[in-house]
């Protein structure tokens, strides 16, 4: 019986390590010219609750001189 609980404490207290942080997924698309002060970009996040996922896109616009 006392190893039961034992066991019991032990497997709650990993369950609750493993979702203690926060997980998340991070996606960067970078393809604007180092150059650029200004590129165009485009950033979301969706959190699910056990998951969140972050998409970052930048781009360099074509410029006309």
């Amino acid at each position: 019986m006392r190893n039961r609980r034992i066991a019991l404490v032990v497997g709650a207290a990993l369950l609750l390590a493993a979702f203690a942080r926060h997980p998340s997924a991070d996606i960067r698309i970078l393809a604007h010219d180092a150059a650029d002060r200004a590129p165009h970009r485009v950033q979301a996040a969706i959190d699910l609750g056990l998951a969140t996922v972050s998409v970052l896109v930048t781009w360099t616009a074509k410029r006309v001189i």
